[in-house]
């Protein structure tokens, strides 16, 4: 590997390890936060969904701004949006708003993950191809998950126990700090590189174009198609399942003020990002393909969330909880790898935030339905179903493997 590319490659851990840590800080006590400023679950999870809702609205136009005006640019607006929305969340927590302002400040929130989305992807692998690299994608996307799990395990469990020992609002205030450390960053290690912006032709012009080049090179061709259709059912169920994995656990511990306890379903999740990372290379090893891959992680993750809903034991849920996110940590640096194989660079930022898009329609449906279902019947009932719904993602698995794509066989 050459220098450039291995400098691209430390630039990308940099920035997922800065921005993972800053989103990660609230992560183990959102839910805690939002029921403190007193919504329910269904409230609560009305305002995660509003946060699914802006990502829905803004995936396509952010990745087209990323695919016309450059990925840094769409980089750095993400970082200022987060760092403003963060302070606008906190201030809603403070007066104890109605939903409406939650919605509003959430709508912004997804604003500005819709930025990252997508563009700092598609900045990674042109850069790559760019330098010449030679080497596997799903290896470099690893290392990415690896960090962001070393990240999100630091983040999210400092989280919780600042939560704990001040108040459930200054997670919020060291999040905006982190996101300012980010955004200076960026700033001067990101260079688009492998690709040059393009708006001579007028923006409008421009974005119907890439848009519609992205919907020929992306949602129109199978083997894209199908595993784009897959996201809605293992990521709308997947956040849920995440975030209400908090008061769930508390609820199981016997003590709703230990918010360290709730900090460790993130750190969980995180550990587990971690070890997708690393299990990379023996699965490349034991898979011929990688919707081989995909198929048996989507399988696992619904068997392990219905049997959380089965368990009333604190400890047999931590295991449960770890093997649901192994599986779906350990497929995504494969998913990775075989939609970007097939996303011509031209288009890339803005297919991948159409992917993007149809993981937060998912979100969008999921979340004030399961947290409904979880006011009424409680959380064992909420899983229950959260696991019939993302089991309906295995068959979209399997009809992109008959495809028999150019990117799915893992070569040696």
């Amino acid at each position: 590997m050459n220098e450039g590319a291995r400098r691209v490659q430390r630039i990308y851990l940099l920035l997922t390890l800065l921005s993972t840590l800053a989103a990660s800080f609230i992560w183990g006590v959102n839910t805690l936060f939002l029921l403190d400023a007193g919504l329910d679950n269904t409230g609560a999870f009305a305002a995660n969904a509003f946060f699914t809702l802006g990502q829905v609205v803004f995936e396509i136009p952010t990745g087209v701004i990323a695919d016309v005006r450059g990925r840094r640019l769409s980089y750095l607006l993400g970082a200022v949006t987060l760092l403003l929305s963060t302070g606008l969340y906190l201030l809603m927590w403070q007066v104890e708003a109605p939903l409406w302002g939650w919605a509003l400040s959430s709508v912004l929130i997804g604003l500005g993950f819709t930025f990252f989305s997508g563009a700092v992807e598609a900045w990674l692998v042109d850069a790559l191809h760019h330098f010449g690299f030679a080497g596997n994608l799903e290896s470099v996307f690893a290392r990415g998950q690896a960090t962001a799990g070393a990240a999100m395990l630091a983040g999210s469990v400092a989280g919780g126990f600042v939560a704990q020992a001040t108040n459930l609002g200054v997670p919020y205030l060291v999040r905006a700090g982190l996101l300012g450390v980010t955004l200076v960053a960026a700033f001067f290690l990101m260079k688009d590189v492998g690709f040059t912006p393009h708006p001579g032709s007028g923006p409008l012009q421009e974005a119907r174009s890439i848009l519609r080049a992205s919907i020929d090179n992306g949602w129109r061709r199978p083997p894209i198609r199908w595993v784009m259709l897959a996201a809605p059912f293992t990521m709308g169920v997947g956040i849920f399942a995440f975030y209400a994995m908090q008061p769930y656990l508390l609820e199981l511990y016997g003590d709703p003020g230990a918010y360290g306890v709730a900090g460790l379903a993130a750190a969980i999740v995180a550990g587990a990002q971690i070890l997708g990372g690393l299990a990379v290379p023996l699965l490349r090893r034991v898979f011929v393909r990688r919707t081989d891959v995909l198929i048996l992680a989507g399988s696992v993750s619904a068997v392990a969330l219905a049997a959380l809903a089965r368990t009333s034991s604190f400890r047999v849920a931590i295991v449960l909880l770890v093997v649901w996110a192994i599986a779906f940590s350990a497929a995504a640096p494969m998913r990775q790898a075989y939609l970007n194989g097939l996303i011509p660079s031209e288009q890339r930022a803005t297919v991948l935030s159409f992917d993007a898009l149809m993981a937060s329609g998912g979100g969008v449906a999921a979340q004030p339905g399961l947290g409904r279902v979880a006011d009424v019947w409680g959380y064992p009932a909420s899983y229950t179903v959260g696991a019939a719904i993302s089991v309906v993602a295995v068959p979209f698995f399997a009809l992109a493997r008959r495809e028999r794509a150019a990117s799915d066989p893992i070569s040696p």
